[in-house]
């Protein structure tokens, strides 16, 4: 029987529990925990903005979207946002889904961490960076009512996340840090990576060699 938290319901499709068990499999409790979350966050603010979407994909986008994280699916030089999108896309053509909507997917995961850009594409786009953002730093949340916060708490919980999801990124990102330039992952490596130093944008500029 399909979960129903805070009125949303949790997909429970084949292709919806093979990707979480992909997730229990390769992020662990931290991460499977934090993007059920995200989907539910996210669904929710769709509906406050009376926004249809497309459940599944929006839930197997949730699922994927810190995969780039983790040792099965990170790459050695590409953005972790990338190699989510890049997991999550190979894994629905791979389910049978099209290309149209395997991109969207893709568009979600890789632009879930980008500020104001998502808003503007697609609900299920907008809304991975919506339901991100509200639980990783509370943006968001006055469009969650606070029952179904609590709802969402109390089957999702929060434990010892502020410093799990930091170390997350730090042990995802250590072994390629020039991938956080530009992003506020950046300030993530800064506070958790001994000896990191971030890319200053005005740095490139003066060693530009054709010149001032």
């Amino acid at each position: 029987m399909a979960e129903i938290i805070a009125g949303i319901r949790v997909p429970d499709s084949t292709l919806a529990r093979e990707a979480t068990g992909l997730l229990r499999e390769h992020g662990g409790p931290l991460l499977l925990a934090h993007s059920l979350r995200v989907y539910l966050f996210g669904a929710i603010q769709g509906r406050h903005r009376g926004w249809a979407i497309d459940h599944e994909l929006f839930y197997v986008g949730a699922v994927f979207h810190d995969l780039g994280l983790t040792a099965r699916y990170r790459s050695p030089d590409h953005r972790f946002e990338v190699d989510g999108a890049n997991a999550a896309r190979d894994f629905l053509r791979a389910n049978g889904i099209d290309d149209e909507s395997a991109g969207v997917v893709w568009d979600a995961i890789a632009l879930h961490t980008t500020p104001e850009i998502p808003w503007h594409k697609r609900p299920e786009i907008a809304l991975m960076n919506g339901g991100t953002a509200a639980d990783v730093i509370g943006r968001g949340l006055d469009e969650i009512p606070v029952a179904d916060r609590e709802a969402i708490l109390a089957a999702y919980p929060r434990v010892d996340f502020a410093c799990g999801i930091v170390r997350a990124f730090v042990d995802g990102l250590a072994d390629r840090p020039a991938t956080a330039f530009g992003t506020f992952n950046a300030d993530l490596l800064e506070r958790g990576l001994p000896g990191y130093r971030r890319t200053n944008f005005c740095d490139l500029i003066d060693a530009n060699p054709l010149g001032g």
